[in-house]
């Protein structure tokens, strides 16, 4: 009776060890990606996928879900199981949607748990290769010209390229049409072939098609320029004082996933990031690692949420 007593009390005093090593994970986990195939975000989920599978010893499987800049995927990933068998890849678009998108059916601050910041870069404005236009102030005049003939393509209305766009056009004075798309790829496959005219896009979706010749690159909206292209300036120095944005990715669980699962799959985050694969990767497309503790992540969720708030509507932009 007493030892049956004493593997009882055992066993209650350790309750989140056993969750740790022998509940979680048990299967594989789904990873949501927000955006098509082929862009940043899902760029950035594959890289850490397999070194973080060999940390948590189950695959992470990613099920790309893209539709109106991002929110479909996290409105899925909001409602799904807070078990640790779902998880989304976040990006800097969704701390702008709730300024310029109405009817959200979730809240990207209170209704996720940060996990990591896994990873930044710059956008790169980037045209057609056929647009008379060699540098950012040649832009400016073209634009300046003929106010409305010329578009810009982003990965959705009310993601970051799009609000990079508008900052442009603010600063400048210039008016374009906005083609927004279902994420990167779709996006840039039509910039390429000349069926829009430019788009401040990330980085590392438009570096192959830079280096092959088929875009045309600009600048970059970093306040510094970017390792990869050191010839390419920023738009600041390029005659636009005080331009800049950036984008990030991240991991966040459903808000109510255990402590237990936030910190083990934070570990496995922090020690993907030293993968010398994922360091070649993201240095092969200019994404700069991050890793951080959950803390640091909420806390840069919660402030963008509110410096893109202020930018919309200092803007003057409606939802």
């Amino acid at each position: 009776m007493i030892r049956r007593r004493t593997l009882a009390l055992a066993a209650l005093a350790t309750p989140s060890l056993a969750m740790a090593q022998d509940r979680w994970p048990r299967r594989p986990i789904t990873v949501i990606v927000a955006y098509p195939a082929g862009g940043a975000n899902d760029i950035v989920a594959r890289s850490v996928a397999e070194p973080m599978r060999a940390v948590l010893g189950q695959p992470l499987v990613i099920e790309n879900r893209g539709g109106a800049a991002g929110t479909l995927g996290a409105a899925q990933a909001a409602r799904a199981a807070a078990d640790g068998y779902t998880l989304f890849m976040a990006a800097g678009a969704h701390t702008l949607a709730p300024a310029l998108m109405r009817n959200l059916t979730y809240d990207i601050v209170t209704d996720f748990r940060p996990i990591s910041r896994v990873a930044a870069s710059s956008f790169m404005l980037v045209t057609r290769p056929d647009l008379p236009a060699s540098d950012v102030p040649s832009l400016i005049a073209l634009l300046r010209a003929a106010p409305g003939r010329y578009n810009f393509a982003s990965s959705g209305a009310g993601a970051p390229p799009h609000l990079a766009a508008v900052l442009f056009q603010e600063m400048t004075g210039t008016r374009m049409e906005h083609v927004p798309y279902a994420g990167d790829t779709p996006a840039l496959t039509d910039l390429a072939a000349g069926h829009v005219d430019l788009g401040f896009m990330s980085l590392s979706a438009v570096k192959a098609l830079v280096d092959a010749g088929r875009l045309k690159a600009l600048a970059v909206t970093d306040p510094a320029r970017n390792p990869i292209y050191p010839a390419i300036p920023t738009v600041a120095e390029a005659g636009l004082a005080g331009y800049e944005i950036g984008t990030w990715w991240g991991l966040v669980a459903p808000k109510g996933t255990p402590e237990e699962v936030v910190a083990r799959c934070n570990a496995a985050v922090v020690q993907a990031l030293r993968a010398p694969e994922v360091l070649a990767r993201f240095g092969e497309l200019g994404i700069t690692p991050v890793g951080s503790t959950p803390e640091e992540f909420a806390t840069r969720i919660r402030d963008d949420v509110e410096r893109f708030g202020r930018i919309v509507r200092s803007a003057g932009l409606s939802p």
